[in-house]
């Protein structure tokens, strides 16, 4: 495969993730039970505030 035909190929595997994405077809996982590491000794103010967000957000969630 030639570099050329290499790039037309991710180019085009990018084009259908962004297919698949608009029709709401992903392998991502959202919400709770998210695994993600967090380490509070090098979070910065939009960390505090994102995490501030979310735990709002899941109040709200549960409340409905």
């Amino acid at each position: 495969m030639t570099n050329h035909e290499s790039n037309k190929e991710l180019r085009a595997n990018g084009l259908a993730q962004q297919a698949d994405l608009a029709a709401g077809k992903t392998d991502l996982v959202a919400g709770k039970a998210e695994d993600v590491e967090f380490a509070q000794e090098l979070a910065d103010a939009a960390d505090l505030e994102a995490q501030e967000r979310a735990r709002q957000a899941d109040e709200r969630a549960q409340g409905r």
